[in-house]
């Protein structure tokens, strides 16, 4: 089991949360892990270094455990428990990594960009995924990692430079200016309440409500139509989430599916991942069975962040 967080029976849930969310999970098995500590992991940046030459640098004073779906992806523990501040390591500011949660490195995985594709990751900060993307595609091709708001920008325009990233142009632009371009694959890591990063950030319990997750579901909605307009006949879109929401995911795909016949969906195969039933049915509302080929995770599936990951195929 995870390490608890200090004083965590202390932390409150609002009364909905728990009324909502003893309807979806184990509530209390749920409660557990998104109060204890989440396992700090890396992704090695391929286009500076290989693993094994990063994992020699750093397994002097590092414990690094293979992420099982992810070849570049390591969990991390100092040998002597002493430190946890792996930003300030040297490699870390040479680019050679990016400290990033294992269960956020599965989208883009999902997507299986190529060398010679034009890809869109339409909200790109802080670029996480934009930087595991051009990887994937060996820094080549056309990336265009794009947000909505000026103050998204350093963050991204920074981790795009550190990690030595030249087939990428960053943009900021509201969705619909990519309207008259066509992509070969897409991604869309849509804003969300974030429910399944509490054990990162317990502002997420404070700051929820009910109200919060429609005016949110609205925005997801009409981001992955725009996201579907633009891809290429025979492209494949990714929409994920790190929000356990129903109405923000399963509600979302239901909607795509039920607007464009031409929204296929495809069964997201990974190894060695636990995962958790889709939700087909919540509070009166039915969702297409095609759904069940989304990949739904909780924070006590993998003892990771809580994810939901879809995979679309335009015909």
């Amino acid at each position: 089991m995870p390490t608890e967080i200090p004083d965590s029976e202390k932390i409150e849930f609002k009364e909905k949360f728990i009324e909502r969310y003893e309807k979806l999970t184990d509530f209390e098995l749920f409660k557990k892990y998104s109060l204890s500590f989440l396992r700090r992991s890396i992704r090695v940046n391929t286009i500076k270094i290989s693993i094994s030459e990063l994992k020699k640098r750093l397994e002097k004073n590092w414990v690094l455990e293979q992420i099982p779906w992810c070849k570049e992806g390591f969990y991390i523990e100092h040998i002597k428990k002493e430190r946890r501040d792996i930003g300030n390591l040297i490699e870390h500011s040479l680019g050679y990594f990016y400290t990033q949660e294992a269960a956020s490195m599965i989208p883009p995985i999902v997507l299986e960009p190529k060398e010679n594709d034009m890809v869109l990751d339409i909200a790109a900060s802080p670029g996480s995924k934009a930087t595991q993307i051009a990887a994937l595609m060996n820094n080549k091709g056309i990336l265009i990692a794009n947000d909505l708001t000026t103050e998204r920008m350093k963050p991204l325009s920074l981790n795009i430079q550190r990690c030595g990233i030249t087939n990428c142009i960053i943009t900021l632009m509201q969705g619909q200016w990519f309207k008259n371009m066509e992509f070969d694959k897409i991604s869309v890591d849509a804003p969300c309440s974030g429910t399944g990063t509490i054990r990162k950030s317990l502002k997420t319990l404070r700051i929820w409500n009910p109200n919060m997750v429609k005016r949110l579901s609205i925005t997801q909605k009409q981001l992955i139509e725009t996201a579907f307009n633009t891809l290429k006949q025979n492209g494949t879109l990714v929409y994920s989430t790190c929000s356990l929401e129903p109405e923000e995911n399963e509600a979302v795909i239901d909607f795509l599916l039920n607007k464009y016949e031409n929204a296929k969906l495809e069964p997201i195969k990974l190894p060695s991942i636990k995962r958790s039933p889709l939700i087909l049915e919540f509070e009166n509302n039915k969702y297409n069975n095609e759904i069940k080929k989304c990949l739904r995770i909780w924070p006590q599936d993998n003892d990771t962040e809580g994810f939901f990951v879809t995979k679309i195929k335009k015909s």
